[in-house]
């Protein structure tokens, strides 16, 4: 009983302090990015790390009350659903698909083709073509019909491109040729006909060489009638390095003229090399965070703004950067930052 008693305890006093944090603006209870996104009819989501999904009631009812949606981090890329050439393994995606479906939000899974997180007999083995076509074809088959009906929408390719708009030289480029794209959503379609597919990438969110070539890209299967249902554009961004929010828009006119849907997919905001103090580094984020749902919610063709991460806590920034971040909308301690009242502000006036 008295064990009982202490871990109800902890757990009062984690939602007591979660509560605490979400108010400290003197916000109503009401007022959350998910009720005002749910108004403005988008979606608002985050990249799901699953440690804390598993262990840590703040982050759970953190993730329910503030989103709708959830983005799969990592635990859906090949290495982890397929580990071994008949091996699958959907243990710790199945972990956040019922933490989703339990608290009515939907999943953006992540990802079916991909040039990194493959496993060893895949990038060692020596395949013919017909055999990776297999391989692939297989895989997208298993996952995908797994998860038929679970999941809202699906990263079929991610990353296909270079800087400069050129096709990247990856396994699948090498193995199959350029058309692994088209039959990876030709795949994924045969195994689900209702979920959505989206082409992923980075750098390519306002206007250039690599956003052209992800337009080209997509109008051209648009024209094959491949089934692509849209384009994410992931918009990892820094302090003095983010595209302006008219070249956004313009972006995000075109690809919805294509009748495509967009996803910013993965925004975080890197600010260890911006100037001034780290207040005013984190109200310049804040407002990176404002210009780019301001840009969303401007167009229709815009369906949901997602941060690739919950708090900066679980950041990936810091491990790739090699340097302290403060890129989400929530710090370590899971206090709201001013990127947070940006973007309820952006939802509630703009």
């Amino acid at each position: 009983m008295k064990r009982r008693w202490f871990f109800a305890s902890i757990l009062f006093i984690l939602s007591a302090s979660l509560t605490l944090a979400l108010s400290s603006y003197c916000l109503p209870n009401s007022v959350t990015l998910r009720s005002l996104a749910e108004k403005r009819g988008i979606e608002i989501g985050a990249a799901v790390a699953i440690p804390p999904l598993k262990t840590d009631p703040i982050y759970q009812q953190l993730l329910a009350n503030q989103f709708n949606t959830a983005s799969v981090e990592n635990v859906m890329k090949f290495e982890y659903l397929h580990p071994q050439p008949n091996t699958y393994t959907f243990e710790q995606a199945d972990t956040l698909v019922n933490f989703a479906k339990s608290h009515n939000m939907k999943v953006h899974a992540h990802v079916l083709v991909w040039h990194i997180q493959l496993p060893k007999w895949l990038t060692e083995g020596k395949f013919s073509r017909d055999q990776l076509i297999t391989i692939l074809r297989d895989h997208i088959h298993k996952v995908v019909g797994y998860y038929k009906g679970k999941v809202q929408a699906w990263d079929v390719v991610n990353e296909a491109l270079n800087d400069d708009g050129t096709l990247r030289n990856t396994i699948w480029l090498q193995g199959i040729g350029p058309d692994y794209i088209e039959m990876a959503f030709r795949w994924a379609r045969e195994a689900d006909p209702n979920v959505e597919l989206y082409y992923n990438d980075y750098g390519a969110d306002g206007l250039g060489p690599k956003s052209d070539a992800v337009y080209s890209l997509v109008k051209k299967l648009k024209a094959k009638q491949v089934p692509i249902t849209g384009v994410g554009l992931q918009m990892h961004v820094g302090l003095g390095w983010a595209p302006p929010k008219g070249d956004v828009l313009a972006n995000i006119n075109r690809l919805g003229d294509l009748g495509l849907n967009v996803h910013i997919s993965e925004m975080d905001v890197q600010t260890y090399d911006g100037p001034g103090t780290e207040e005013e580094k984190l109200q310049k984020a804040a407002n990176l965070y404002a210009d780019m749902m301001s840009a969303c919610l401007s167009n229709r063709a815009c369906k949901s703004f997602t941060v690739w991460g919950l708090t900066d806590k679980f950041s990936w920034l810091p491990g790739f950067t090699g340097k302290p971040q403060s890129p989400l909308l929530f710090d370590t301690n899971y206090r709201p930052k001013p990127a947070y009242y940006a973007l309820i502000d952006v939802l509630q006036n703009k």
